[in-house]
């Protein structure tokens, strides 16, 4: 089972303007997505957990650091664990993969940032799975 991986896609651009695609992208698991911008590039959301669900993040515009965090123990997770830094953004297309047993948190790194978020789970499910830790809880770099 694939824990977590990037996705790269590719971009194609002509006088018609340009396509960004996914051909390595097997969207059959999906159930839901949605998009979030967040207000500015100060605001850090992180760390939301599942132990359960799967989440693809794709930044439809401009960038945004993304941190993952492996968990030992979803009740009380060890303090020195270490996170795992991606750089996802709107200009090279790619997609992160994400299976359960993490925490993640992000950040926009630019103005008017906006990052599509898929699930394999419908919303009651994913309620049901969901952990949240304290910002400070583990150093990222963001």
């Amino acid at each position: 089972m694939v824990s977590h991986r990037l996705i790269i896609g590719e971009r194609f651009s002509d006088n018609r303007g340009s396509l960004n695609f996914f051909n390595a992208f097997d969207m059959s698991e999906i159930t839901r997505l949605y998009e979030i911008e967040p207000i500015d590039k100060n605001v850090i959301r992180a760390w939301q957990g599942h132990q359960y669900e799967k989440k693809w993040f794709h930044c439809i515009s401009g960038s945004f650091v993304i941190n993952l965090i492996k968990l030992d123990n979803f009740e009380m997770p060890s303090n020195n664990l270490v996170s795992t830094r991606f750089l996802l953004e709107a200009k090279k297309p790619s997609v992160l993969e994400i299976s359960g047993g993490y925490a993640n948190g992000f950040k926009a790194n630019e103005k008017n940032s906006k990052l599509m978020v898929f699930s394999n789970f419908d919303l009651e499910e994913s309620k049901n799975d969901d952990f949240r830790y304290d910002l400070k809880t583990w150093p990222a770099e963001w």
